[in-house]
């Protein structure tokens, strides 16, 4: 590397360190503020100890079962919201690409919403998005 490339690096570097110092020196900062200043924990507070959940404290304890079907659903929705992640390039470049490749890319794109409403309709059909 030459003197000039490496002066150019350095200068292009030089910001984003400057800026990572400072989100480190003001995060770790406030968490040594917030050490000092908020409350300490009283170890006999058995009410500091429980699980609190939207203004109200829990009556059970913090192992409680959660049914399998709210984990389906999460994955189910991560699996529908993924479809825009994929979705939205194509749909930029599709125009871009519409003279070339312009039939491939929307009988890929077909292929693909088939897959994904094929999957829909299996798991409403097993009542995957029914709750109980």
């Amino acid at each position: 590397m030459a003197a000039d490339e490496e002066h150019l690096l350095v200068q292009q570097l030089l910001p984003v360190l400057v800026l990572a110092a400072v989100v480190f020196l003001f995060g770790g900062g406030l968490l040594f503020l917030t050490s000092l200043v908020g409350p300490k924990l009283n170890p006999n507070d058995k009410r500091k100890l429980m699980p609190y959940e939207c203004g109200v404290f829990g009556q059970e304890t913090a192992t409680t079962r959660v049914p399998v079907k709210y984990y389906l659903t999460a994955i189910i929705f991560i699996l529908f919201d993924i479809e825009v992640v994929f979705m939205y390039p194509w749909a930029l470049i599709y125009k871009e690409y519409l003279s070339t490749a312009g039939l491939f890319l929307l009988v890929e794109m077909l292929v693909f919403m088939a897959i994904l409403i094929f999957g829909f309709i299996y798991v409403w059909r097993n009542r995957g998005l029914q709750w109980e």
